[in-house]
Formats: C-alpha cells, structure tokens, sequence
C-alpha cells in the first residue's frame, strides 16, 4: 500500500500548486527583510517572515512563519479562546496538518478555510490541525470524533 501514497502526494501537490504559488511568492518577496527558506514539516519553509500578526500561515506546501522553528510550542484555539496556556502544542505539527488539508482540498482549502469560520477555534479546519498535532491523528476537518 505504501507504494500508492507517492503518486497520491504528487496528485496532491499538484492540486494545491496554485495556493502553493502563492506562498512562494510571497515568502520570495520576504528574502530581502530576512525571511530563510527551509524543507520542514512537508513543506517549504520561510521563517522569520517579517508580515503578519505572528505565528505561521499555511499555502499549499509552503508555510510562512514568523518565528525562528516550527519546533516552539503554540496554545491550541480552543485554549487560548477560553484564556488558557496550559494546552500547548508544537507549531509544526499543527502547520503539517495544515499542509495536508491543502493537498486534499487544493484551490478549495481557502474558501472552505474562511466558510468554516477563518481563524477561530470554532473553525473546524483549526480543531482538526490542532487534534493532529496533539495525536498525530484526525487532519481532515470532516473527520469523526
């Protein structure tokens, strides 16, 4: 079965090229305020993005962050929403599930994305990115509990 997960993640990434090309471009016009691509979680990297409220954003397979690592610990929505800090999870894992809806759902990820709710913890893309980071299980926003 492992041979049939290639050509799926090619179907993938070619589906989510265009979100993709959108955050490629955009993390290219930051190289020159700082912005360093790396290979991480899936994707294409750009840390120290120097837009945005901070935190990290997810197009296709490409993720601007705002930070130094994926590897820093970030509350998950449902906690800060309620004024938590004590559930935290690591930023890239909550990205990477990003990265996979992406590839599922290709140029429908954003429009779906802001139909659910944009960014809230009501959002069940966000609850979704959020579970996976904290199992490793469950990306897909439709997922049963």
């Amino acid at each position: 079965m492992r041979w049939l997960l290639a050509p799926l993640v090619l179907l993938g990434v070619a589906w989510a090229s265009p979100l993709s090309l959108a955050g490629l471009l955009a993390g290219l016009a930051a190289l020159p305020f700082g912005a360093r691509p790396r290979w991480s979680d899936a994707a294409l990297v750009f840390h120290r993005y120097p837009w945005g409220p901070g935190g990290a954003l997810t197009l296709g397979n490409v993720i601007l962050h705002t930070g130094q690592s994926l590897d820093e610990s970030t509350v998950t929505y449902a906690c800060a929403a309620r004024g938590g800090r004590d559930e935290t999870v690591r930023l890239g894992d909550h990205e990477r599930a990003h990265v996979y809806q992406a590839l599922a759902l290709g140029p429908l990820f954003l429009p779906l994305y802001f139909a659910c709710g944009g960014i809230s913890h009501r959002n069940r893309f966000e609850q979704a990115a959020d579970r996976y980071a904290r199992s490793g299980r469950g990306w897909w926003p439709w997922a049963r509990d």
